[in-house]
This record gives structure tokens, C-alpha cells and sequence, in this order.
């Protein structure tokens, strides 16, 4: 077997642009043989794979799959909303969801992780070669409970636990498994549509909830108001703020005369037991993501052969 260097390994990935274990895997395939270990990664799909990855990948889908007490989302970017709808795509992002249920939230360990005799990052590569679009997994999250049930809800739907917005909540409870499933998926419902921060303030990150404290103070002071009045109207506009952003106690949208903690506690007859929302991921399609704006006078002359 060849000694493969990291200056060999560096070479092939300047010449590639493929990983760096994909890399190395392919020079000790070949024997060393740069020329060869470069066909290899074409042929699987890994080189041409490279040369698509800094294309902006903001479409795709967000995946939800749930198994007994853990649920888990994943969102899948390709570069078309087109691609998304194909079959091989959603297969492929079902897939990953399914992954992460059991290995967890953490990218590298779903790309590492198994289907058979493929790893997952196997299977991503692949599709990119045969679809020809820059994919990537970007992230994934996950809840789990003790006891109770884990809600979910997807929306904008192409298929089963698939869409453009994913939603798991945990929600600890010695109730009945089944209605804690109906609820937690009403839950889920609010979630996606409210867009909560956090479970209740607690759960705020504390420079978020400084910085709003601090936009009020400013606000009030530059009114004239005494410093002592400035600090009550602060804690009562923090009420307010925590109103918007906190799960808990933002109006539920299945009934807006109630927070949420009050139709969870509503709803503990109905379930058998207390209910504690302990935790939830939401997910977007695309949110955060950087998209450059499109020139359409310069894709015009472009495309004359202008530009």
C-alpha cells in the first residue's frame, strides 16, 4: 500500500475539491496515483459534488419523524424549490429524519450514519451527482420526554413529515399516550404559527431580554420619564415582550382568550394528568440563510452575451 501524505491529500483536494477523508480514502484506493484517485472521486460522484458546493442551497425540505418518546427535525436544502419535489429528494430527506431519530441531533454523526452498506453522506453525494444540484443537511434538532408524548406537525405538507416548516414538542406527563399526541400536535400547530423564542422566560437567552430592557429604558427616558417610573414601565413592558416571544404565554391560537399554559392546564382532565411542555424545535425552510439578490438587468445582459 502507498504511503499517502497530507501534502498528497491536500493536492487531490485542491485539485477536487472533495472532503479530506474522501481524499485520502481515494488515494489508498489507487496506490497513490493522483491522476487516479481523482477519477475515483468522479466516479463517485464525490468531485463533481465539490464543484457544486458553493452554490447557495436555500430550498429543500424540512423533515419531522417521531419514535416512541423522541422526535427529531431536519432541514435538507437543495438549491430548487423544483427538486424538493422530486421523489428521490423526499426519499432521501425521510431517510435522514429517520437517521437522526436514532443517532441524534449532532450533522456529522447523521452523515456518518448507516443505511444499509451506504453511510448517509454517501447517499447526499450520490443524489447530488445524479440530481446536479449543490444539497446539503444543515441542521437538525431534537425533544425528548421521560414520560408522556412527543407532538408534531408539519406545514405546507409535499408528503408524510415533510414541508417548509417542522415542529416536535415534548411534553412530559403521566397521561393518556393518546391524547397527549393530539394535544402536543396542537401544540405543534401553535408553534409553527406563533413562532415562540422559548418555552417561558427562562428560556430567553439573557442578552436578548437585556437588550430589549434596554430599548425600553432608552424609550421611556428620552420621554422625560423619572428614573424610578422608567424601571416599573420597563418590568411591565418585559410582561408584554414575554407575551410575544415566550410559548407559554403567548395567546393560544386554538382558543386566543387563553395562553398556553392555561389550555395545558385545561387540558389535564382531558389527558389524565399534569402537562409540562419541557421543550421544542421549530424549523423553517431557509430561515437565516444569506440569498445574494438577483441583478435582473445583468442576468438580462448576461444571457445577451453582454455581461
Amino acid at each position: 500500500m502507498a504511503n499517502v501524505t497530507a501534502q498528497m491529500v491536500k493536492e487531490l483536494r485542491d485539485k477536487t475539491g472533495a472532503g479530506m477523508m474522501d481524499c485520502k480514502a481515494a488515494l489508498a484506493e489507487t496506490g497513490g496515483d493522483m491522476e487516479a484517485a481523482v477519477d475515483w472521486l468522479r466516479k463517485k460522484g464525490l468531485a463533481k459534488a465539490a464543484k457544486k458546493a458553493g452554490r447557495i442551497a436555500a430550498e429543500g425540505l424540512i423533515g419531522v419523524a417521531v419514535g416512541g418518546l423522541k422526535g427529531v427535525v431536519v432541514e435538507f436544502n437543495s438549491e430548487t424549490d423544483f427538486v424538493a419535489r422530486n421523489e428521490q429528494f423526499q426519499g432521501l430527506v425521510r431517510m435522514i429524519a429517520n437517521v437522526a431519530l436514532d443517532v441524534g441531533a449532532d450533522v456529522e454523526a447523521i452523515k456518518a450514519g448507516k443505511v444499509g452498506d451506504l453511510t448517509v453522506n454517501d447517499a447526499i453525494n450520490s443524489a447530488i451527482a445524479t440530481i446536479g444540484e449543490n444539497m446539503s443537511l444543515r441542521r437538525a434538532g431534537e425533544v425528548s420526554v421521560t414520560a408522556g408524548a412527543v407532538g408534531a406537525y408539519v406545514h405546507n405538507a409535499v408528503s408524510d413529515g415533510l414541508g417548509k416548516i417542522g415542529v416536535v414538542v415534548a411534553l412530559e406527563s403521566p397521561g393518556q399516550k393518546d391524547e397527549l399526541t393530539v394535544l402536543g400536535r396542537q401544540v405543534a400547530m401553535h408553534i409553527a404559527a406563533s413562532r415562540p423564542q422559548a418555552v417561558d422566560p427562562g428560556g430567553l437567552d439573557p442578552q436578548l431580554v437585556a437588550r430589549e430592557r434596554d430599548i425600553l429604558a432608552d424609550r421611556f427616558r428620552a420621554q422625560g420619564k423619572p428614573e424610578a417610573t422608567v424601571a416599573k414601565i420597563v418590568e411591565s413592558g418585559l410582561k408584554t415582550f414575554y407575551k410575544e416571544v415566550c410559548l407559554l404565554e403567548q395567546p393560544y391560537i386554538h382558543d386566543p382568550s387563553k395562553s398556553v399554559a392555561q389550555a395545558l392546564k385545561d387540558a389535564e382532565g382531558r389527558v389524565g394528568g399534569a402537562v409540562k411542555v419541557t421543550s421544542f424545535v421549530r424549523y423553517e425552510l431557509g430561515e437565516g440563510i444569506d440569498r445574494p439578490g438577483s441583478d435582473f438587468a445583468a442576468e438580462v445582459a448576461a444571457a445577451a452575451g453582454q455581461g
